[in-house]
């Protein structure tokens, strides 16, 4: 069975890779692909790894990844290959691989279309959202669609898409890429901060909350911020203020939308916030990765995880899965099915407030031993449960079953 997955990574890992790995872009194909693989960001080649023993033949396209994309191009004699769209090569790839199964994660509506109708070999399109879903029809396009969290998943089935749950996990070979070395921080925390609507305002509050409190180092892409960023954010919401209030005197949305920068500004769904806290500043680290993300988790007697504002009942992300599977002990906010996942306070720590959160935090600060245990659980628990192997049977029985149908 042949699977091609197509997906898109973070524009600032990108950078960030390509940089440390100077004159990579330079190389082959295969030699950027096997690095980037290796460095294990989002979900790297974990898929290919775990479905090929299930009978699968995996592709994986990195839509974006365009010194990737242009490599493969030049070898396979597209014409054009240093200025050709990165869709029309993601295009020639799945055309020239013959997949029966699509399974795409971006939001360009018009590629999976063109694929699904000029590829015949094509029997399934899969899709993934994840807690925050994207503001876009292409769902439409899926026969079945993917989502670690139950939020989404009732969510897009109440708006009439097939959808199921599906977790993400850990992938073991990690473990062995990873320097193992006496823990140097105290207690971490690693994500994104982002004040918006259903993204990271009560990331945001806690963190606050708790940073003049407890000894802990913030590793985050909003350390790179600065008042120039502060600066386009507060004109953005001006923007988006002049817009509602032209909205709120009746004048036409046609009229609105055809206005520069203002017409954009009323489409926003809320009014834009600044990028980075100024109160975290002193608390926070340049963005980690990749493996250096995964060190750092390592390197942590305890790490701190908080759900997104999208995920406000049910746990879901992948800190949870890569946190434990490192072998670091996990602190996380209490949800619903989290005891499905985890046995609470022996396998992770559970947290129901910013209070408890700071008491526990120090509890394991003091308790060594127990801090050690909870981790080794947690760790035992993940390999027993949570590896994309596991992943990878539960996805076939999903992909089976809607090929039967």
């Amino acid at each position: 069975m042949k699977l091609l997955r197509i997906t898109s990574l973070y524009p600032t890992y990108i950078r960030e890779f390509y940089r440390k790995n100077h004159g990579l872009s330079g190389k082959s194909y295969a030699e950027q692909k096997k690095i980037l693989d290796f460095d294990a960001f989002g979900w790297s080649d974990y898929w290919l790894h775990a479905l090929s023993p299930l009978g699968y033949e995996v592709r994986e396209v990195r839509l974006n990844v365009e010194p990737l994309q242009r490599a493969w191009a030049r070898e396979n004699d597209l014409p054009d290959p240093a200025s050709m769209k990165l869709e029309e090569i993601a295009f020639t790839q799945a055309r020239r691989f013959e997949p029966e199964i699509l399974w795409f994660e971006d939001s360009s509506e018009d590629l999976p279309k063109r694929i699904r109708s000029e590829i015949p070999s094509i029997r399934l399109v899969l899709g993934w959202a994840g807690s925050a879903i994207p503001r876009t029809d292409i769902w439409r396009r899926m026969d079945l669609v993917l989502s670690c969290a139950q939020e989404s998943v009732e969510e897009l089935q109440k708006a009439g898409y097939p959808t199921v749950q599906l977790h993400h996990g850990f992938d073991p070979r990690i473990n062995g890429r990873l320097t193992d070395r006496p823990k140097k921080m105290d207690l971490s925390f690693i994500g994104q901060l982002m004040r918006e609507e259903g993204f990271h305002r009560y990331r945001v509050q806690l963190l606050e909350t708790i940073a003049s409190k407890i000894d802990i180092e913030i590793f985050s892409p909003s350390a790179d911020f600065d008042w120039k960023d502060d600066g386009m954010a507060i004109l953005k919401a001006g923007c988006y203020e002049v817009a509602r209030m032209m909205k709120s005197v009746g004048l036409p949305a046609s009229t609105i939308k055809a206005l520069p920068i203002l017409g954009k500004a009323a489409q926003w769904p809320s009014r834009p916030a600044l990028p980075a806290n100024r109160k975290l500043k002193p608390f926070m680290k340049p963005p980690v990765f990749g493996l250096d993300m995964f060190q750092v988790l390592r390197d942590s007697k305890s790490t701190l995880n908080i759900h997104a504002d999208s995920s406000p009942v049910f746990a879901s992300n992948m800190r949870l899965f890569e946190a434990t599977g490192v072998g670091t002990c996990l602190i996380t906010d209490w949800k619903r099915n989290l005891h499905h996942l985890f046995e609470p306070d022996k396998e992770i720590v559970v947290y129901k407030s910013a209070e408890e959160l700071v008491d526990k935090a120090k509890w394991l600060l003091d308790h060594h031993r127990e801090c050690e245990e909870i981790a080794s659980a947690g760790k035992k628990r993940t390999m027993k449960d949570h590896t994309y192997a596991q992943r990878a049977e539960q996805l076939n029985v999903l992909i089976m079953d809607k090929l039967r149908k």
